[in-house]
């Protein structure tokens, strides 16, 4: 009777009953992708709202801003007010010379010849002077596009066209659009590289495996798979957006998670499939064999993915929740598609797998790594000198993560011509394009004692040096919410800007609105955003750092019935993950790779990336630690000694480890080319730690302490003993030359 028929695993009776049913397996499959493509577009994804986004003050503010109805649509429900403006700037003249006021009049009759152009406020009006610089070269004229964003960047090249027919008829001037038209530009630019690097990562992902499958039909099956299970996630997406909103990201996520690990399971197992095959067994017991092993740690691992995504949910923040829900459910999806349309897929095919060999890759090779078996000897020889050399480089590597200090990304996070019109507004007017935006709330803002508080309030901010004008103040109809911007020091995200905060929050506000009765009051924007989250996350990040972090030595403990199985498991992801925080503070917050990176630092690293890479680099890594400690465990379950089970089992994983990490760093590495700084940093961090996990991390550190602990590592307390043992199976000893695979 085969292994796979004695075998009682839930992983082994999926793959055999797939094997046996592939019709029902491959069919249901493809049935279950377009229902789920098709559940998407009928349903449509619900986003976050955006007043719902942000946590502490920050959401209070927004909310009492959402509430206030500023702008209001046709149907009586309140939208996102817009806004854009036209930059005149003279290098020789100022606001008082004819050529230059001839220049605003211009402009403003332009654009408010078009009725879209609401709330139009002119730099020469006696109401508006903070709307010209300080050294008088430089004026805005702003204005609120009509409609919501979707709307207004329907008709808004219209406007910027006309304006710049203005700088055509006022040579010597530099009069341009900025706001709606830039975000236009910017999501252009942003939508088109994430277009190019999915189609970029494609074709590396299939370059790649066809160097490791060595054919085309090989190499089709695993991309396939991962595409198929991004499809497959869109439908379950759609429809728990109506409970957890969806964040706008949401996509990108899925798609470099559902990759990445749809990739990473089929490698695992046809590589294993292949490599039974290659011992001489029949196609069918290959299979098996296969399924009741690898298939094994395709569930293991999955689960415990599963379990490090779910702690997102502790965040309280609902854009990782909603990262939290669409990894899962990506994950899910490759999960169940490796253990049931795959292992179809593998047994309908057979020996066909093999067609479309690559000429100079479809070659005889040993089922062992050379480099990694000379790499392993040497680790296996000197131990303990090879796990402190390999400590000693990842804690090196760990020691910038001590400095490391989160940012909300502003408009200098991204290259692009498109923002340097808000680099000049930035420097003739600090902090207009990102200001503190204060919301009074009251049963009658236009009082004398609210008013009077508001006006003492503009001069002492303007008095401390860290706040600018233009400081713009909007009451709505019902005279319930004023809502006041104040342009603050710094870029936005930098230390100047947190100090202007700290002061407009902890002392002018007490000190004026403070001390009116009946006024309730709160600060949001893009500081603000960025301060708040930061907090929000100092409070929240234990819960999910010790909600994954138990949950995994759980599912190990069980897995592997070792205490120190576990718990080395545990450390060593720490250390990958940590590392990996030290190398993005050393190149984005100190700014080590600005120049080949072609990105300017803020001085910090992206506010929601740490959690992030945490919970998505723990649940990675566990993919390669599970698989190979799946090998070592079946080798000395079948007998061997501790010792000939770790090379063994390293020796074995060695090779499809590797493949599957340089598959996840090609596909990471891709986000590097992107103009913006935030996926400029997921991408690199991942990438780097994917690359440290899979070669300092498993291919000397782990081996290296299995050895130094010999038969310590399979030590479970007897207090322990009641823990259900779940057998590795078994397959054949390996063979000293295995025969090559069948043609």
């Amino acid at each position: 009777m085969s292994p796979l028929k004695q075998s009682r695993s839930f992983a082994a009776r999926m793959g055999g009953w797939s094997a046996s049913h592939w019709k029902t397996a491959v069919f249901g499959w493809l049935a279950f992708v377009v229902v789920s493509v098709f559940v998407s577009m009928q349903l449509g994804t619900t986003f976050i709202d955006q007043n719902e986004a942000n946590v502490g003050e920050s959401r209070k503010a927004d909310q009492i801003i959402d509430r206030a109805g500023f702008n209001v649509d046709a149907n009586g429900e309140t939208i996102e007010e817009q806004g854009e403006m036209v930059l005149l700037q003279s290098k020789t003249l100022t606001v008082q010379d004819p050529a230059f006021r001839a220049a605003i009049q211009d402009a403003v009759r332009t654009v408010r010849s078009f009725p879209e152009a609401q709330k139009l406020k002119s730099p020469l009006a006696v109401a508006h002077p903070d709307l010209v610089s300080q050294d008088g070269r430089s004026a805005m004229v702003q204005f609120t596009p009509e409609g919501t964003y979707e709307e207004a960047i329907l008709y808004i090249d219209e406007i910027v066209a006309a304006v710049d027919k203005v700088e055509a008829r006022h040579p010597g001037f530099s009069i341009e659009s900025l706001g709606v038209s830039s975000e236009k530009a910017i999501d252009a630019e942003i939508q088109g590289g994430l277009a190019k690097a999915g189609l970029l990562s494609i074709p590396l992902t299939i370059l790649i495996l066809l160097v490791v499958l060595r054919s085309l039909v090989a190499a089709l099956i695993p991309l396939l798979l991962g595409v198929t299970a991004v499809m497959a996630t869109m439908g379950p997406l759609a429809l728990s957006s109506k409970l957890i909103p969806a964040s706008e990201n949401i996509m990108e996520v899925v798609l470099l998670i559902g990759l990445a690990v749809g990739v990473d399971y089929a490698l695992f197992y046809m590589r294993r499939e292949r490599q039974e095959r290659a011992a001489g067994r029949s196609e069918r017991a290959a299979l098996e064999a296969a399924a009741a092993t690898s298939g094994r740690a395709v569930l293991v691992s999955g689960v415990t993915v599963l379990i490090a995504m779910a702690g997102m949910f502790l965040s309280g923040d609902k854009t990782f929740m909603s990262f939290s829900v669409g990894t899962m459910v990506v994950v899910a999806v490759a999960m169940i598609a490796s253990l049931t349309v795959l292992p179809a897929v593998i047994g309908r095919l057979g020996d066909k797998v093999e067609k479309g060999k690559v000429p100079f890759v479809a070659r005889r090779r040993r089922s062992e790594s050379r480099l990694w078996g000379a790499v392993i000897d040497r680790v296996l020889r000197r131990p303990l000198v090879s796990a402190l050399a390999a400590a000693a480089v990842l804690v090196a590597l760990a020691l910038p993560a001590l400095q490391l200090h989160t940012s909300q990304t502003g408009i200098e996070g991204f290259r692009s011509p498109a923002v340097e019109p808000f680099e000049r507004l930035t420097a003739a007017f600090p902090g207009a394009p990102e200001p503190a935006v204060l919301a009074i709330e009251a049963d009658d803002v236009t009082s004398p004692a609210v008013r009077d508080a508001v006006a003492d309030l503009e001069r002492k901010a303007l008095a401390t040096g860290e706040m600018n004008p233009p400081i713009d103040v909007e009451t709505n109809r019902d005279g319930t919410v004023t809502r006041v911007e104040i342009p603050l020091a710094g870029n936005g995200t930098d230390n100047e800007s947190t100090a202007a905060l700290a002061t407009l929050r902890d002392d002018l506000l007490p000190q004026t609105l403070g001390q009116v009765d009946g006024v309730d009051y709160a600060v949001t924007g893009m500081t603000a955003n960025s301060r708040d989250f930061n907090e929000s996350q100092t409070s929240s990040a234990p819960k999910v750092f010790g909600f994954v972090l138990l949950f995994a030595f759980g599912l190990l403990l069980v897995s592997f019935r070792s205490i120190v199985i576990a718990l080395k498991a545990i450390v060593l992801n720490l250390l990958s993950v940590a590392a990996a925080y030290g190398v993005l503070v050393a190149i984005f917050q100190w700014g080590w790779g600005e120049n080949l990176l072609d990105f300017e630092s803020n001085g910090g690293i992206a506010n929601w990336l740490p959690m992030f890479m945490f919970v998505i680099l723990f649940g990675l890594s566990m993919d390669y630690h599970v698989f190979i400690l799946s090998r070592i465990r079946e080798a000395y379950d079948r007998g061997l000694e501790t010792d000939d089970a770790i090379s063994y089992g390293i020796r074995s994983t060695a090779g499809v480890v590797t493949s599957a990490a340089v598959v996840m760093v090609a596909v990471f590495a891709v986000f590097v080319t992107l103009p913006l700084v935030d996926l400029k940093e997921m991408g690199l961090g991942l990438a780097v730690a994917v690359l440290i996990d899979a070669t300092i991390v498993r291919a000397v550190l782990l081996p290296a302490t299995m050895k130094l602990l010999g038969d310590a590592n399979w030590y479970l307390p007897s207090w322990l003993q009641w823990l259900p043992r779940l057998e590795h199976e078994r397959a054949p000893a390996p063979e000293p030359e295995p025969a090559p695979a069948a043609a």
